[in-house]
C-alpha cells in the first residue's frame, strides 16, 4: 500500500494503493513555479475515494468497490526518501526524484508535523526556507510580522493582543483559574470559563469532586489505564452506566483516536440508538446498532457492556444481550491494542468528534456517566484522576 503526492509537469498529482488497484488524480490546473508564490495543498482519502484540492479548486475520485485501508506501517517522509530507489513504480509517473522548493504546514490527520532540526526522525539536505525571524507561524491569528534587530515583533489584528497574537483581547484580563480555558465571547465583549476537570464554578476556583461525571457539551476525559502493559487484549471488556436525552453522541472511546491505524472500541448513541464500533485492524468491523427499541435517550439510567473475545463481540444493554457477531472469522486481528486510552464523552478542545471518529459519531457525547469499569477489574475507574475539560458533578437530583 501507498499514498504518494508529486509534481509532475506542473501539475500536482496524487497517487494511491490500497492492495487492489493504483488510483491518479492530477489537478487541472499546473502551478506557478517562481520561487515566490505559496500554494496551499490538500490531499488524501475517505475510504477509497480519494479527492485533491490546490487553492480551492477541488478534485474528487469517485470510488468503485475495492479496498478501504491504508495499510503501510512505514515511515512518513517528506520532501524525498532516503533512497529512491524505495519508491515504488507506480507511485510516480516518472523516474523519481527528489522535491526542490519550499515546504510548510504540513498536517497529517489533523497532527501537524513540526518540520524543524529536532522533531523528524531524520533527513538530509533540508535548510531553513525563511531565513528570517518572522517564519511563517510567529504571529498568530493574522498578525503581521516585522523584523528587527532584537528578533521580530508583531502587528496583531483588532481582537489580538500579545507579543505573538496569540490572545483574544476579551481574555487579556480574565480572572478565570490557573487551570481554566479563557473563551472569548466578541459578540458581548466578554469571554467565559472552560474548567478543568475537578475545578467548578463561574470562574473555576472552586474544588470539585464527584462519582457521576455529567457532560455538557464541548466536555471530554481522557483517561489513561495504569495497567494497560498487563491487560490480555484478545479479551476486552467496558461497562458503564449512562442517562442522556440526546438521540447522537458519543459515549466512550478506547483508542489513542491518532490515526486510522489505531485500534479502537467507540460506544455511542446513532438516531436514538445504540451504536457499537470495533476496530481490531485494517477498520474491517462493521458497526453494530441495536435497533430493537430507542430507550437509550429517555433520561433514564442505562447500563451497557462490551465484551470482546478475539473476535466475538456480545453487548450488553440493561443486561440484555442485545449484539453476539464475529467480526472476523478468518481471526486476522485478535487483539484490542487501544494504547491504553479511553475518552469519555468526546475529545480534546478543538478536536470534533465527526472529524476523529471519521464520520463514525457526529457529534459529543450530552449527558451523565458513572460506575465505569474496565476488563474484569474489581474496582470502578476513578474519572476524577484523568484529565479533562467542561465536565461538571453530575450527582444532584441522582
Amino acid at each position: 500500500d501507498f499514498l504518494c503526492i508529486s509534481l509532475v509537469n506542473g501539475f500536482i498529482q496524487l497517487r494511491y494503493n490500497l492492495g487492489d488497484k493504483t488510483v491518479i488524480l492530477q489537478t487541472f490546473q499546473k502551478v506557478q513555479v517562481n520561487g515566490e508564490t505559496w500554494h496551499s495543498l490538500q490531499a488524501g482519502r475517505v475510504g477509497n475515494e480519494g479527492y485533491l484540492n490546490l487553492d480551492g479548486i477541488n478534485i474528487t475520485q469517485k470510488a468503485s468497490p475495492g479496498m478501504n485501508a491504508l495499510d503501510t506501517h512505514t515511515d512518513f517522509f517528506v520532501g524525498g526518501l532516503s533512497s529512491l530507489n524505495l519508491v515504488n513504480s507506480m507511485a510516480v509517473e516518472n523516474e523519481p526524484t527528489g522535491f526542490t522548493g519550499c515546504i510548510r504546514e504540513v498536517v497529517v490527520n489533523d497532527k501537524e508535523l513540526k518540520l524543524t532540526v529536532t522533531d523528524p526522525k531524520g533527513g538530509a539536505n533540508v535548510g531553513d526556507c525563511d531565513g528570517t525571524a518572522c517564519g511563517y507561524t510567529v504571529c498568530k491569528n493574522n498578525g503581521t510580522c516585522q523584523v528587527e534587530n532584537s528578533g521580530f515583533s508583531c502587528s496583531c489584528p483588532p481582537d489580538w493582543t500579545g507579543s505573538t497574537c496569540e490572545q483574544s483581547i476579551h481574555c487579556s484580563r480574565n480572572r478565570c483559574g490557573s487551570q481554566a480555558l479563557c473563551i472569548p465571547q466578541p459578540a458581548s465583549f466578554s469571554y467565559i470559563c472552560m474548567c478543568a476537570l475537578g475545578w467548578a464554578g463561574k470562574y473555576c476556583d472552586s474544588k470539585s469532586q464527584f462519582f457521576i461525571a455529567e457532560f455538557v457539551g464541548n466536555s471530554y476525559i481522557k483517561y489513561t489505564d495504569p495497567y494497560y502493559g498487563k491487560r490480555d487484549l484478545q479479551h476486552s471488556r467496558i461497562s458503564l452506566n449512562f442517562t442522556t436525552n440526546q438521540t447522537e453522541g458519543l459515549i466512550v472511546w478506547m483508542g489513542k483516536g491518532e490515526d486510522e491505524d489505531n485500534d479502537f472500541l467507540a460506544i455511542g448513541l446513532a438516531n436514538g440508538t445504540l451504536k457499537v464500533v470495533i476496530n481490531l485492524g485494517e477498520r474491517i468491523s462493521v458497526p453494530l446498532i441495536h435497533s430493537k427499541h430507542s430507550a437509550c435517550c429517555d433520561e433514564g439510567w442505562h447500563v451497557v457492556t462490551v465484551v470482546q473475545n478475539q473476535t466475538c463481540i456480545k453487548v450488553y444493554l440493561d443486561e440484555e444481550l442485545i449484539v453476539f457477531e464475529d467480526i472476523d472469522p478468518h481471526r486476522k486481528y485478535t487483539a484490542l491494542n487501544y494504547g491504553g486510552i479511553c475518552y469519555f464523552g468526546g475529545f480534546e478542545i478543538g478536536r470534533k468528534v465527526q472529524v476523529v471518529t471519521t464520520g463514525l459519531f457526529q457529534k459529543e457525547f450530552i449527558g451523565k456517566i458513572k460506575d465505569v469499569v474496565l476488563f474484569q477489574d474489581s474496582k470502578k475507574i476513578q474519572l476524577m484522576t484523568a484529565e479533562g475539560y467542561n465536565v461538571y458533578d453530575g450527582n444532584y437530583g441522582n
